[in-house]
């Protein structure tokens, strides 16, 4: 994968270490651990529901397709004929 040279310096580990005193600072250090919880909660129901939709559409996929005609109801004249 070819990384712009222009972002490849954000992501060096002095940056993330400057990213996770200003968090620890802003937050609390009491915070961090209830909002790492919140971001866990919300992958494991965000890869859930990719699962989901995942297996719907395998199942979609193995069913019989449904036939595109479509009929009309017969009309009282054409029982009688």
């Amino acid at each position: 994968m070819i990384m712009n040279v222009q972002y490849a310096s954000l992501f060096q580990p002095e940056h993330l270490l400057v990213v996770l005193a200003i968090a620890i600072l802003f937050f609390g250090g009491k915070k961090i651990p209830e909002l790492m919880r919140g971001v866990g909660e919300g992958v494991r129901e965000f890869n859930a529901a990719k699962s989901n939709i995942k297996q719907e559409i395998e199942q979609g996929m193995k069913q019989k397709p449904v036939s595109t005609e479509t009929t009309t109801p017969a009309t009282a004249e054409e029982k009688k004929a």
